[in-house]
């Protein structure tokens, strides 16, 4: 009788024991899943083009979406990178080839064209003065707001080394770190939204 209670309790001692093992690994294994999974509150955004019709959208999208609580990633490369170069003069010592992209890819954010419509720049000014007009935030401004909602700009490091643009050439931010692109996709990878402007 001893003999049978003793293998009654072994049985459900065991029996309790293998479902919460397989409760514990479960759990380990969900967690891990939820760690490895794209954050749904992150965005990331790789900003490509020049262009202030581009430019603007792209940062009413990363403000809009950094004041409803996401995390924003503006990764700049190519002709975005160079659209984000102060107004000046270029830094010294940078070869031929480097002045010649600083020549023909001027800084200053008041000079972006536009996609279409640009008319040597009259379109440009038209779309400024409407802005104004209609209380719009300029891109000087909207830079301003993604400053204050904490959004990060990264920046090409082979389109900077490419094009010939100093860490020195560019806009004032706070945020602003320097990578390559496995750096950014490696974060993309983690972002609930990638987009491409």
């Amino acid at each position: 009788m001893n003999n049978l209670a003793t293998s009654m309790n072994d049985a459900t001692t065991n029996n309790m024991v293998l479902p919460m093992q397989d409760i514990v690994a479960r759990l380990e294994r969900l967690e891990k899943q939820q760690s490895d999974s794209p954050d749904s509150n992150a965005l990331s955004m790789v900003v490509f083009s020049g262009e202030l019709d581009k430019l603007l959208a792209a940062f009413i999208i990363a403000t809009g979406a950094a004041a409803c609580g996401m995390r924003v990633s503006m990764f700049f490369t190519f002709w975005g990178t160079a659209a984000i170069k102060k107004d000046g003069p270029q830094v010294s010592g940078k070869s031929m080839v480097e002045r010649m992209f600083g020549w023909m890819l001027p800084g200053g954010l008041h000079k972006r064209k536009l996609t279409r419509m640009n008319m040597a720049g009259v379109g440009r000014r038209m779309m400024v003065r409407e802005m104004k007009k209609k209380g719009t935030p300029d891109l000087p401004s909207l830079i301003e707001i993604a400053k204050e909602t904490d959004v990060e700009i990264r920046v090409c490091e082979m389109s900077m080394s490419l094009m010939g643009i100093r860490k020195e050439e560019l806009i004032d931010y706070t945020d602003m770190t320097f990578c390559g692109v496995a750096s950014f996709v490696e974060s993309a990878s983690k972002s609930g939204t990638t987009l491409f402007i």
